[in-house]
């Protein structure tokens, strides 16, 4: 193993759960007139009680109390039905040669839910953090600092595979290098890729530069 450690996000960057997460919303809030695109681009990467707190204002409604609970049973069952791995994920995964784990703002029974029904839970043990362990949320550069420490990484030794502007954010006030996975941007040879094909040799390029410091 190459001493990099690769920090992933999970929604958006290993699974294609972004479109399943709004569409829970409009099932459930028939309130809500915005296409699932448009939520996407307004919460991606935020956490769910500012999601909720949003709605909330920008609808002038009140939402149940119990309302957090029935969405999350809602995305499990899309989830369930639905849910996919990005593209050349697993692939990816399986060919990696650096030591790798998640770090995601939501709770560790989403995590494992979403890896168990793409069969990528194999690839992560427990290798598993999330911001409820630990309640810090991106943009807050608590969760990938926590990451870091429990891989056993200094910041400058880690890279982070985000698809949010949020995540970046993050990443960068730990001190951490981060690349943006993203289908819709146009590629940036050092920061933005569309495939996951060509992350192996990113990784490898920022690998190379780092050892070039020693």
């Amino acid at each position: 193993m190459k001493h990099l450690c690769i920090i992933f996000d999970l929604d958006g960057t290993l699974v294609d759960s972004e479109k399943l997460c709004n569409q829970a919303f409009i099932d459930l809030l028939p309130f809500i007139d915005e296409s699932i695109d448009s939520l996407i681009y307004r919460y991606r990467g935020r956490k769910l009680a500012l999601i909720l707190a949003d709605i909330e204002i920008r609808y002038g409604v009140k939402l149940p109390i119990d309302f957090e609970a029935t969405y999350r049973q809602r995305v499990n069952e899309l989830f369930e039905f639905n849910l996919q791995p990005i593209p050349g994920v697993s692939e990816m995964l399986k060919t990696l040669e650096y030591p790798f784990c998640i770090a995601s703002s939501a709770p560790i029974a989403k995590i494992r839910k979403a890896l168990n029904v793409t069969k990528l839970l194999h690839y992560f043990d427990e290798r598993l953090f999330s911001s409820y362990e630990i309640g810090s949320w991106k943009p807050d550069p608590g969760l990938f600092l926590y990451a870091a420490n429990k891989m056993g990484f200094p910041p400058e030794y880690c890279v982070v595979i985000e698809d949010s502007d949020v995540g970046i954010q993050a990443a960068h006030s730990a001190g951490i290098y981060a690349l943006k996975y993203s289908s819709e941007e146009a590629e940036d040879k050092n920061h933005i890729f569309s495939n996951m094909k060509s992350l192996a040799k990113l990784l490898d390029n920022i690998y190379a530069l780092k050892c070039d410091r020693l």
